[in-house]
């Protein structure tokens, strides 16, 4: 099994050192340190340490030191292979299955001649020039800046950091991806021109006080890896000579129209995108000059980057288990909400919400919100969002609107109201069908009933996108008729009494129909008539419905009723006037007596249609066989009837 190293990397930024050999060694806290007994020799006094910033061991008795997959390796006696199949299970990150795969998220890199003929010369340096191309830092080959602890005189990392990255490193026997001269990796890539980018941040007084003028702390820029790209239009190729091939396959290198190379951002503060893995995968460029346009830019889609299919800040939140959820606008909403302390906040890239995104943040919770401008921009585009998310709304799932105060976006809002007010304003925000009411009745006089007719003539296209199965639709339109005044609930007079029901010229068929909206799981009563009606009846359409979602209702008899109420929402006006005129609820308020009367509306109901069917059968052999039905229908009523 090959494992690349963007892979190996990403498996050790999920793993916590210090829990993982916690788990084996008793450690203290000492300092920036945790220390303890070595599990490799005997001591009596503690020798051993573990780095959590840095995220290795070093024991000063025997000298052994490595990461989170060293100690493992060697704790266990195990191969490199376990160890990270252990450590992929942990971390949730897969190992790759084959090479398929990894061909495509690879490049050709140019290694200059010169390069290539002192390396045959100076083996040591071809074996560092190696492990390089794979190592998470700029081609500069520069060292981390890694400051001395305050307990020793010398920093073990910098020996440990010197050591080949995994070459040598675990046994021979497993085939471990080498790094190749000639061939690079797009993740690899990326994650060395986002460090490229920090580095560059320093440098420019002009983006450091752009990010100081958003109010964004020195934490905060370094927890997003926020950067900058310079003026120059080459500054890519400079830093990067042996890589400009797979630089234009992820779009960062462009060619005008008369031949010349030229890098996408320039003069612009850098946004590094990740993906729900957590690897640079694009960026996004804000202008610091007002005459560049456009002040956004993002990359280009490529193999790793699908910009319809992220959200900026999706790794983030669930890296820091947020479990609210909002979609703002831009990459500066979801940056200062996170300096206030609002992790699951995320951004579209560039483009308008779609299906894609708003599953994705139903994946992490069933309830998540959106944030629009409320301007008429803001407007539109919430309608548009709308549209989309209908489609999405099974049960269970619930979408509200954070409709911003006109003079804000989330980023002013937080920094000039505060969090308070802010935590507030977004509780507030009203559910989707609160939402919908005030964006189509906004427009119409809902006094008249022109306006309600409008108003439902609106409505009925949308309620049109929402799932069949589910029961929104039933109860969004019922919600609808409530608001605009109509459709109230009847009551029957207390003094009625409810036996006298049955004295009203009432069919049986709404006596059965009724039954099932308030016990849907009485449908086990009813089932053998779907081959006795007519196609045109009512209840024959009823019971075509519960034959097709009746081993998907809810197990709540609450939910269930309202599950198919939603479901037959065709039929909403008949059933309406049906449950009103039945008035059944009064009667089986008890199971075993809806129980009983639905068996006894289902047998007098097949009684009935079988002997329609007798009338219209055209052959003997229908007739005989429709008899023998009746007389055992007969038989089964008559004991019924005994035994009650």
């Amino acid at each position: 099994m090959a494992i690349p190293q963007h892979t190996i990397d990403q498996i050790l930024d999920r793993t916590d050192i210090v829990d993982l050999i916690g788990q084996r060694v008793k450690l203290k806290k000492t300092g920036r340190t945790y220390s303890g007994c070595c599990p490799f020799h005997q001591e009596k006094s503690p020798s051993f340490h573990v780095y959590q910033d840095k995220q290795y061991f070093h024991c000063f008795g025997c000298q052994v030191n490595g990461n989170a997959i060293r100690f493992l390796m060697d704790i266990d006696h195990r191969n490199f292979i376990d160890v990270m199949k252990d450590l992929s299970s942990q971390t949730g990150i897969e190992l790759p299955k084959d090479n398929v795969d990894n061909k495509k998220l690879s490049y050709k890199r140019e290694i200059p001649q010169a390069h290539v003929a002192s390396n045959k010369n100076n083996p040591a340096q071809n074996t560092n020039t190696q492990n390089n191309s794979t190592q998470k830092v700029a081609p500069q080959n520069q060292s981390l800046d890694v400051s001395p602890t305050p307990f020793f005189d010398a920093d073990p990392f910098e020996a440990f950091q010197n050591m080949p990255d995994y070459d040598g490193m675990y046994n021979d026997d497993f085939n471990v991806e080498q790094p190749i001269q000639q061939e690079g990796n797009f993740y690899d890539l990326l994650e060395n021109v986002a460090q490229f980018y920090e580095k560059q941040l320093p440098q420019s007084k002009i983006a450091q006080q752009y990010f100081k003028k958003r109010g964004l702390s020195a934490e905060t820029i370094q927890y997003w890896r926020l950067g900058y790209a310079p003026e120059d239009w080459q500054h890519l190729e400079k830093a990067f000579p042996q890589d400009i091939e797979g630089l234009k396959l992820v779009g960062l290198i462009r060619t005008s129209d008369n031949g010349r190379e030229f890098d996408l951002l320039r003069e612009r503060v850098i946004f590094p995108i990740r993906d729900v893995k957590g690897r640079v995968v694009g960026f996004g460029g804000r202008a610091l000059n007002d005459e560049i346009k456009p002040k956004y830019i993002n990359s280009p889609d490529s193999e790793v980057f699908h910009k319809n299919q992220l959200l900026y800040g999706l790794f983030e939140g669930r890296k820091q288990k947020a479990n609210q959820w909002l979609m703002v606008e831009g990459y500066m909403d979801v940056i200062a909400l996170q300096q206030y302390g609002i992790y699951g906040a995320v951004a579209t890239l560039g483009t308008a919400s779609n299906a894609e995104h708003l599953t994705t943040l139903f994946k992490q919770n069933n309830q998540i919100t959106i944030a629009f401008d409320g301007d008429a921009a803001g407007q539109k585009a919430a309608r548009r969002t709308l549209e989309i998310a209908l489609p999405l709304l099974n049960d269970g799932r619930e979408l509200k609107f954070f409709v911003v105060p006109k003079e804000h976006d989330p980023d002013s809002l937080i920094r000039k109201e505060g969090i308070e007010t802010f935590h507030k304003l977004w509780q507030g925000s009203p559910l989707l069908s609160d939402f919908m009411f005030a964006l189509l009745s906004q427009n119409y006089d809902i006094t008249t009933p022109e306006g309600k007719s409008q108003v439902m003539a609106e409505l009925n296209p949308l309620v049109e996108l929402l799932p069949k199965q589910g029961s929104y639709r039933y109860l969004l339109r019922q919600f609808f008729r409530e608001k605009l005044g109509f459709n109230k609930k009847w009551q029957p007079p207390a003094s009625v009494d409810a036996s006298l029901s049955f004295n009203i010229s009432m069919r049986d068929e709404d006596f059965a129909i009724a039954t099932l909206m308030h016990h849907p799981f009485l449908y086990i009563h009813f089932e053998v008539l779907r081959a006795l009606l007519p196609t045109d009846e009512l209840l024959s359409h009823i019971l075509a419905i519960f034959d097709t979602i009746f081993d998907h209702l809810p197990n709540d008899q609450e939910l269930a009723t309202y599950y198919i109420l939603g479901a037959c929402s065709a039929y909403q006006h008949e059933l309406a006037a049906i449950i009103q005129r039945t008035n059944i609820e009064t009667l089986i308020d008890a199971p075993e007596i809806a129980d009983n009367l639905a068996s006894e509306y289902s047998l007098a109901l097949q009684e009935k249609y079988l002997r329609l069917k007798i009338k219209a059968s055209t052959t003997l052999i229908e007739k005989r066989n429709l008899r023998q039905q009746l007389n055992n229908l007969t038989k089964r009523i008559g004991l019924k009837l005994t035994l009650s």
